[in-house]
């Protein structure tokens, strides 16, 4: 499957970006988030199930972006509001994440789409 992600940009402390990842098919898997900001390891961001039903956060997101699908147009979603300076970084979705001694990580990944928080 192949993974288009947009909706970056630039935007003040206190305001809120929309990404998009779409999906050249239907992907039968759960869909997530990671983001990697300069000089750091990529970070696992949020994940949603296949269904739909279950989603998980990184704690540092928690309560201000919402991971969500849509099946019809093979997209995935994640709204972000009340961004940080701390949530610069580039954004990348994912396919099929699963966990290793606590790390996160994925069997296939979009390009990245930069999102640049100002103070």
């Amino acid at each position: 499957v192949q993974l288009q992600a947009s909706g970056g940009g630039l935007v003040q402390a206190g305001g809120s970006l929309r990404l998009s990842c779409a999906a050249s098919e239907r992907t039968f898997s759960n869909m997530g988030w990671f983001r990697q900001a300069p000089g750091k390891d990529r970070e696992f961001v949020a994940r949603i199930s296949w269904s739909g039903g279950s989603t998980y956060y990184a704690d540092s997101v928690k309560g201000r972006f919402t991971i969500s699908r849509d099946y019809a147009t093979n997209t995935v979603y994640l709204q972000m509001n009340s961004l940080k300076p701390d949530d610069t970084a580039v954004y990348y979705c994912a396919a099929r994440l699963g966990t290793s001694g606590g790390s996160w990580s994925a069997g296939s990944w979009g390009q990245g789409t930069q999102v640049t928080v100002s103070s």
